[in-house]
This record gives C-alpha cells, sequence and structure tokens, in this order.
C-alpha cells in the first residue's frame, strides 16, 4: 500500500522499521535512538561533538545489524590520532546496544575531521557461531556515513547507502539497499532505480531525519512509489558484560600480577566501560586461577 502522509515531531520509540520497495528490488530501514541516548549519557558524559558523533555510530550499529542473518553481534569501532583516539558501538542479533568513547574526555571540536580524520573504521562481525570477520576501510568523506559508503562500495556486498543524524540526544538512521534482481532483471533499469533512490535519499535534511515519523518520511522521499513498511522492532541499551566474562578476562593476566594486587589491594575490582558495572573477586574467589581448587568466582 502507499504510506500515508503523518506528522510527527515528538521523540520517537527507539526500534527499527525495515520498508520494502514493492515494484523495485531496493530495501531499507529506519532507525530512532532516543531512550538509547539518554542511557549512554547518564553513564558518561562526553563533550558535546563526542556525543553527537557516539549517536551515529549507535545509529550505524543497527543499521548494519539489520543486514545480519545471523545470530551474534556487530561492531562499529574507529580509531584515530585526533581529538578522539578510541570511539565503538556494538549491536546485537537482539537488537541491544552499547557504545563508548575511549580518551575523548579534553575534545572540543564538532568537525568529524578533527575528531577522527585520518583514521581507520573498524566493521567487526562476530556469529554465535563460526569465524569472526573483519572490514577495514580508511575514514573518508568527512563523515561516518561516507566512509560506510566507502566501505560498502569496496566490498563485493550488494550496493548499500546510509544516512545518519544526531543531535547529542537523539539520533536516527536510514538505509538503503539494493537488492539481487528479481523484480528487475535489466542492469542498467536496476542502476537508474538505485540512482534514483540514493538522490532523493540525499535530499532528507539532519534535522528532518530525526524528528520525522517513519511514514511521513517515507512519503516525504517516494510519494511516488508503492512502499511496504513493517512493524517497528524495540532496540535497546544492554552491556553483554558479566561476572563470567570478567573472570575469563581476569584469566590474562596471569597468577603472578593476581597475587600482586590481591596483596596491595586486598581483592581484583574490574569495571566495566561500557555500564561502569563494577566487579570485585576476593581471593577465595580467585583459587582457580591461583592454582587452589576450582572455585567459580562470586560476585
Amino acid at each position: 500500500m502507499t504510506i500515508p502522509t503523518e506528522i510527527s515531531a515528538i521523540r520517537h520509540a527507539d526500534g527499527k522499521r525495515r520498508f520494502l520497495f514493492e515494484k523495485m528490488d531496493l530495501r531499507g530501514e529506519i532507525v530512532h535512538l532516543d531512550q538509547v541516548i539518554t542511557d549512554v549519557s547518564e553513564i558518561h558524559s562526553y563533550p558535546p561533538g563526542v556525543s553527537r558523533l557516539l549517536g551515529e555510530f549507535l545509529v550505524a550499529s543497527v543499521l548494519l545489524a539489520s543486514t545480519l542473518k545471523f545470530r551474534g553481534s556487530l561492531t562499529v569501532q574507529a580509531r584515530s590520532d585526533r581529538e578522539i583516539p578510541l570511539i565503538m558501538a556494538e549491536c546485537s542479533s537482539e537488537l541491544t546496544v552499547r557504545a563508548i568513547a575511549r580518551g575523548a574526555e579534553a575534545a572540543t571540536s564538532e568537525s568529524f575531521d578533527a575528531l577522527l580524520g585520518g583514521g581507520q573504521l573498524v566493521l567487526t562481525i562476530t556469529p554465535e557461531r563460526g569465524k569472526q570477520y573483519q572490514g577495514i576501510v580508511p575514514l573518508t568523506g568527512g563523515s561516518l556515513a561516507s566512509s560506510l559508503d566507502s566501505y560498502f562500495s569496496q566490498s563485493e556486498q550488494l550496493q548499500t547507502r546510509l544516512q545518519l543524524s544526531s543531535d547529542g540526544s537523539r539520533a536516527a538512521g536510514l538505509l538503503l539497499q539494493q537488492l539481487p534482481p528479481q523484480l528487475e532483471p535489466n542492469a542498467a533499469a536496476r542502476e537508474e532505480q538505485w540512482d534514483r533512490a540514493c538522490m532523493l535519499a540525499a535530499t532528507l535534511s539532519p534535522e528532518e531525519l530525526i524528528q520525522l515519523g517513519d511514514a511521513t518520511l517515507l512519503h516525504r522521499l517516494y510519494h511516488e512509489e508503492v512502499i511496504r513498511l513493517f512493524d517497528l522492532e524495540a532496540v535497546r541499551f544492554r552491556c553483554s558484560c558479566s561476572q563470567d566474562r570478567t573472570f575469563a578476562a581476569l584469566a590474562t593476566l596471569g597468577e603472578e600480577e593476581i597475587r600482586d594486587i590481591i596483596a596491595e589491594q586486598g581483592a581484583v575490582t574490574m569495571d566495566c566501560e561500557f555500564c561502569n558495572q563494577r566487579y570485585m573477586f576476593r581471593e577465595s574467589d580467585l583459587r582457580g586461577l591461583l592454582g587452589s581448587g576450582d572455585n567459580a568466582p562470586i560476585h
């Protein structure tokens, strides 16, 4: 059916919605994150430019995770020698997200190039079963969206285009992806359809992307097309840290270092950077690591 017009400039429910062009081999996703941005901001107090960029990374992780066909997680991460040494966002196949910017407390710029320019973008796909996959491209084009577009243009995957927007308290994104030929086998016609869809998407302002409701946005861009809009799938903030994972990380320190920490501090404490959860292990909890038993840790 044709998408009706609706007016929506209020805060959105956090989630993603898939849409499908009924007469073209094209699909898309729209993501809105409002409460998630608030949840992350309450844990970490980042400078405005960092908060805005972190919102884009969170949206990008959800949009790209929507292309996965298996259980696991996708991480969008960037490293640079500019004002943000490291920034990353992770989305699971259950649409739970978390994010962090490391070493960016003193960042003052709002410019992408000043914050991250010249760095590397790393996409990591981690399936619950099977091998991890990584793709690495330079950060180019003055934005995260442009860098991701370059990544897809260099890969053998289907053509993909992203629009990202964040004001530091809300974030939104749009993904377009060309599907394998079914409705239109002619290569030239497929390319024309793709170019037109991307051209229209590029007319969307950052404010419209954040503020408009999904149906309104699609009508604004593609009112001449027949589009099917699917139900909202909720996205929420949830850290994947756990006592077992923290204990496993602690095991990499080695017995001598663990004993030194216990002797100095009385216990080993480890804090999760993503959610600030603190895990404490006393000597009696670490017998398996210290060669005096195989007791499980006690939180």
